[in-house]
């Protein structure tokens, strides 16, 4: 027996764009003590999708290759969220890639398990990319008055991102933007404030095809798709981050763009269906060997 999965991307045509999905991984989650809304409409909801109280719940980031940017969106928890994330930089490498070829690196919020991969040791994981977040989280996250304010078991969500930014900070490959704005051609940034500050999505988009990569939206699919009105323990403003699920569904409904999800099961890829006034499915990608 090998006991092990093998390396875990997928790639796609975006239209000119080749996106490749990857894996950092995957943890277990408990999903019924984090997560916010009617307790037994939770329970039944994880009954129906076949998964217990504890739900093993992917970590996957996006790579961007543009033609002529190479693009990272989220960087994996690195030593962060033991064993079992902290698999991006292997996957990347097992895709074709480098670390080194990484151009930039947008995120999408600064927990833990979007940054820790950012360093590998005291070194840069990807020193010769720059690092883009909404200044709405550098605000919020790196400052010590607001650790130092912070209950005792949230600090460690400030000291991980001091740790994992700082460097990049010294070293002037740190760069915030506000707000909804464009980053290079075919990537834009869309805030969608409410489970950070700055909580932000990226809507990748060549030759009219469109795939919005959402960051945290979703954590559960199996609940909240369902039930949008259910948030997780981890959201900072809890009224906003249900608003975004309401907002970012219907959107994605309506308007039939791809979603990547950075904790729906690997590799987190479909679309969103609209099955009734306030209840969504999620439909995962069908697979294709080929890149056409």
């Amino acid at each position: 027996m090998v006991r092990r999965q093998a390396p875990a991307f997928y790639r796609l045509m975006l239209g000119d764009f080749e996106v490749t999905v990857l894996s950092d991984g995957s943890n277990r989650l408990p999903a019924t003590r984090l997560l916010r809304g009617d307790a037994a409409q939770i329970e039944a909801a994880l009954k129906r999708g076949y998964l217990a109280d504890v739900v093993e719940t992917s970590h996957n980031s996006f790579l961007v290759n543009t033609g002529s940017k190479l693009i990272l969106i989220d960087a994996g928890a690195g030593s962060l969220l033991g064993p079992g994330a902290g698999h991006l930089a292997s996957n990347l490498r097992a895709a074709g890639y480098q670390p080194e070829q990484v151009d930039e690196v947008y995120l999408t919020h600064l927990h833990a398990d979007h940054i820790g991969g950012l360093m590998t040791g005291q070194e840069l994981t990807f020193p010769n990319a720059v690092v883009r977040v909404n200044r709405r989280d550098t605000d919020y996250w790196l400052s010590e008055s607001n650790m130092q304010a912070a209950p005792a078991d949230a600090k460690r969500f400030f000291q991980a991102a001091i740790a994992s930014l700082t460097p990049y900070m010294r070293t002037s490959k740190l760069a915030v933007f506000d707000g909804d704005t464009d980053l290079v051609a075919g990537v834009r940034a869309r805030a969608a404030y409410g489970h950070t500050p700055g909580h932000t999505m990226y809507m990748v988009e060549s030759k009219g095809q469109r795939l919005l990569l959402w960051g945290d939206i979703v954590h559960v699919a199996a609940v909240q798709f369902d039930s949008p009105a259910v948030t997780i323990g981890y959201d900072v403003d809890v009224a906003d981050a249900e608003r975004e699920h309401w907002r970012q569904f219907a959107d994605a409904a309506d308007q039939g763009y791809l979603i990547g999800g950075a904790h729906i099961s690997f590799p987190g890829l479909g679309q969103v269906r609209r099955d009734g006034e306030r209840t969504y499915t999620y439909v995962p990608l069908n697979y294709s060997a080929g890149m056409g």
